[in-house]
This record gives C-alpha cells, structure tokens and sequence, in this order.
C-alpha cells in the first residue's frame, strides 16, 4: 500500500489546488451587476440568429462515444505495455484478443458510416 501514497498525495495536492483556485476566484473576484443585455446569448461578435437549445443530432453523441471508446483503448493498452517483460505470453494473447474486438467494432463502425460526418 506504501507504493500508493505518492499517488493519493498528488490526487489530494491537485484537489486541493483546483478547490482553492475557485474558492479564491468566488471570494475576491469581480462579481458583476446582472442586466439584461449580459445575459443575452452572444457569439463571435453577433447577435445570434436563432435561439439557443437546438438539439444537436444524434450522431454527434456517437462519434463522441466513439471517440471516448477508442480513447480507452489506449489507457488499458499503457499498463500492458508497463508490464509486458512480466505478463508473458499469455497477456500478449490477452492483449491481443482485447485489440482484435475493438478492431473488429471499429471496422463494423466504418463500414455502417457511423464515422461518416454529414
């Protein structure tokens, strides 16, 4: 467990940090009067067009999760290759079944247009 502490300790430094940057901003910042005209929605410079809250379609949030998908992909790839002198032959097979689904999935993707974007 002592091979954790390093860890824990950044955890609660960079907590406490983050927690304190807001708490400093939120006590001595600038808390300005709210208008009207502040709390217009307000984007590059214009008026906008139309109003706020038009939903975005559907597939945004796919290729999103995708995205998110594939990026952990990776962080479960990085303990592997850490470790790879000690796992053997058995967790390169291991390693490479988890890599032949998640090429498969991302081939079924592709093919269905699911990474098309219209």
């Amino acid at each position: 467990m002592l091979d954790y502490v390093a860890i824990f300790l950044t955890i609660i430094v960079a907590a406490l940090m983050a927690g304190g940057a807001l708490l400093l901003s939120a006590l001595i910042g600038p808390s300005p009067a709210k208008t009207k005209e502040k709390e217009r929605p307000f984007e590059c410079g214009l008026v906008p067009i139309e109003e706020p809250g038009r939903r975005f379609p559907v597939h945004y949030y796919v290729v999103a999760i995708l995205f998110v998908v594939f990026d952990i992909e990776v962080i479960f790839l990085y303990p592997w290759i850490a470790s790879f002198d000690e796992v053997g032959l058995y967790g390169f097979i291991g390693a490479m079944a988890f890599l032949l689904v998640l090429t498969f999935g991302l081939i079924y993707e592709w093919l269905r247009g699911g990474l098309e974007w219209h």
